[in-house]
């Protein structure tokens, strides 16, 4: 495994992080595995070579956190793993205190999260969305304090706008507060509106893009679109998807193309459409899911797979443009 460095920090982190929605407890939504079901994939991950582990407060209302941190306290030494959690959403209860980026929420939920991961600090604390009622130097000051107390090593932040994303960066660095060393957006080949404004900003800036959804919630693998014939249990109550209309005719001669050129190189989908991105200059670890053995397999067998510029530019010419989604 070839480790890249983690934007300007001195953190070393795999080239695939492993994303973990999907773990928790399927009584938040029908398509997560529960702990047994999860642990195997934790397993197979590090066994891999992969110490890069994504979660987030909200997800399975902090089930995932616990899941997580009782499978890297099982199978690692804390000093081999980097983990990353988010805050913004509600977990569990509902307050209206108990969401978004006030200083008051953040202090809470980093002490929550820390618990349910038994961990005394993350490596990585990301805020999940932009909080459009709380000042951002209100939010960016709190996330200062949570790195000065030792709990969280870096920030991170997620989809957003640039102009938003450069307006928290100016906040925090006139204030001598911890700017945010990473970036989160949505990014693959049916949707690469991050191309325009966002990734040439983390380029300039030195900060790492970690893109979720690298695979659009599995359609780029060969998964239906939602609302199609045989769409997966995930698509069906997946109402992100819903909204996000990724899938569509407009996007069926990038999804050709990528089949195409799959067959020709003797690999996968999958395997051609995370190649693509790793190769995209600035991004450093695609966020991947995994809830079979064999996703694993595939999204390390893309470390080996390089594309030429010919390949490239076959995938991306039949792209056109998205309107603006993934921000809230």
């Amino acid at each position: 495994m070839d480790y890249r460095r983690l934007g300007r920090t001195g953190l070393q982190v795999s080239p695939l992080c492993l994303g973990t929605m999907t773990y928790g407890t399927p009584q938040w939504r029908d398509w997560v595995l529960d702990e047994t079901q999860s642990r195997p994939f934790i397993q197979q991950a590090l066994d891999a070579g992969i110490n890069f582990f994504d979660t987030a407060d909200m997800y399975s209302d902090g089930e995932s956190e616990r899941v997580v941190g009782r499978a890297l306290k099982d199978f690692a030494r804390r000093e081999e793993v980097v983990v990353a959690t988010k805050v913004y959403n509600p977990t569990g209860n509902k307050g209206p205190n108990e969401r978004g980026l006030s200083k008051k929420h953040i202090r809470h939920a980093i002490d929550a999260s820390l618990t349910r991961l038994g961990m005394d600090y993350v490596d990585l604390y990301q805020i999940h969305r932009w909080d459009y009622d709380t000042p951002i130097e209100e939010t960016m000051e709190a996330l200062h304090e949570v790195v000065q107390s030792g709990k969280a090593l870096y920030l991170g932040a997620s989809s957003m706008h640039a102009w938003q994303f450069a307006k928290a960066q100016r906040v925090a660095r006139e204030n001598g507060w911890t700017p945010f060393s990473t970036m989160q957006p949505m990014v693959n080949l049916i949707y690469r509106e991050e191309e325009r404004e966002m990734i040439p900003q983390c380029l300039d800036q030195g900060v790492a893009v970690i893109p979720w959804s690298p695979l659009a919630r599995g359609i780029l693998a060969g998964s239906k679109p939602v609302g199609s014939e045989g769409e997966t249990t995930r698509a069906r109550s997946d109402a992100q998807m819903r909204q996000w209309n990724l899938g569509l005719e407009r996007d069926r001669p990038v999804i050709e193309a990528l089949q195409a050129l799959a067959r020709e190189k003797g690999g996968s989908p999958a395997q051609v459409a995370l190649a693509w991105l790793l190769q995209k200059p600035g991004i450093t670890a695609p966020i991947i899911g995994a809830s079979k053995s064999h996703h694993l397999d595939q999204a390390l067998g893309a470390l080996d797979l390089t594309l030429s510029e010919a390949d490239i530019e076959r995938l991306e010419a039949p792209y056109v443009p998205h309107e603006v989604v993934g921000f809230r």
